[in-house]
């Protein structure tokens, strides 16, 4: 983690543990320091822990060890309280389909007790802030995909939450619908000052949005920065090689030359990190001759998020 985070954090967990069994361990001593006005990715593969984390953020299931606090109360002894303070998204999306979209924000806001000119003010102000005005008064099981998820985003926001958390947000959008809930992601941070934790699968997600982000595997938080600190450290040029032979022979012999990084094996992949370009694939290509493994295939790109991903987990984003 970073040693020079500001004192005022929004979200401060430390050694954040759920255990459901004896046999499954969830999160495994996650340790998260977010401070307030930033928007935060955490990132992983199925079954990581991401929607876990979250709900122990949000209250909605109790750790089994260590502590979080969010907004400076305590998510277990202030539940409520907290409650009060933050804002929810799901992943699955939970709307009732016999409700208008108005109606929609108009029950969410009676259970925070919110009065009646309050609340008709609020509606008013995020159905237009997603663009819902024209489909407000009709019921939500008429709605696109793309319309449902920018009214549950406007739900999380009926409280005006100080710190808002968004389990992957634009999941099952199309770009067109995913550019816009960035959009309004962004002006929650740049325009009211809020502090915003989303989980997600999509890497260009993460770099169009994040200010900072942590990729969790296995319940465990594995590497943690800035998008581009992140991906500076892959180097200045990823080679992506399949082929046929020893694998291990040749990512021993890769590993050994100098301007390499780092040599991994993936889903039959082998991934090259190298601190200089392309001139160096004929010193790969020839390094491969003299091994037993056959080269088919090599494409050239600049290090990315994904990269960055496959280096620590060693899967690709979609395993199930």
């Amino acid at each position: 983690m970073n040693e020079n985070v500001p004192t005022n954090l929004a979200i401060d967990a430390k050694d954040l543990t759920k255990r459901y069994s004896e046999d499954v361990l969830a999160v495994d001593g996650v340790n998260l320091s977010i401070p307030a006005n930033i928007i935060y990715a955490l990132l992983g593969p199925n079954g990581a822990g991401k929607t876990t984390t979250i709900s122990m953020l949000t209250t909605l299931i109790k750790p089994s060890g260590g502590s979080a606090k969010v907004t400076g109360l305590d998510v277990v002894k202030q539940a409520d309280e907290v409650r009060h303070k933050i804002g929810v998204t799901f992943q699955e999306i939970v709307l009732d389909p016999d409700l208008t979209g108005r109606e929609s924000l108009d029950f969410h806001g009676r259970l925070y007790n919110l009065s009646k000119s309050q609340r008709q003010a609020k509606i008013d102000e995020l159905l237009n802030l997603v663009e819902l005005e024209e489909a407000a008064d009709r019921r939500t099981n008429t709605y696109s995909g793309g319309m449902k998820r920018r009214l549950e985003l406007a739900r999380g926001l009926m409280t005006e939450p100080e710190v808002l958390f968004l389990d992957e947000p634009t999941q099952g959008l199309d770009p067109q619908n995913r550019t816009n809930i960035w959009e309004y992601i962004r002006n929650l941070k740049e325009k009211q000052g809020m502090t915003l934790l989303l989980t997600t699968h999509y890497m260009d997600e993460a770099e169009a949005l994040a200010d900072r982000v942590a990729i969790l595997d296995y319940g465990r938080i594995v590497v943690e920065g800035t998008p581009q600190e992140l991906v500076n450290q892959m180097g200045a040029e990823v080679f992506l090689i399949s082929g046929e032979g020893n694998q291990d022979e040749f990512i021993n012999r890769v590993q050994a030359l100098s301007f390499v990084k780092e040599a991994i094996s993936s889903n039959g992949m082998i991934q090259i990190s190298v601190g200089s370009g392309a001139s160096r694939l004929i010193e790969i290509i020839k390094t491969a001759q003299e091994t037993s493994f056959n080269v088919e295939d090599v494409s050239v790109s600049k290090p990315s998020l994904g990269d960055v991903f496959l280096k620590h987990t060693g899967r690709q984003l979609r395993d199930k």
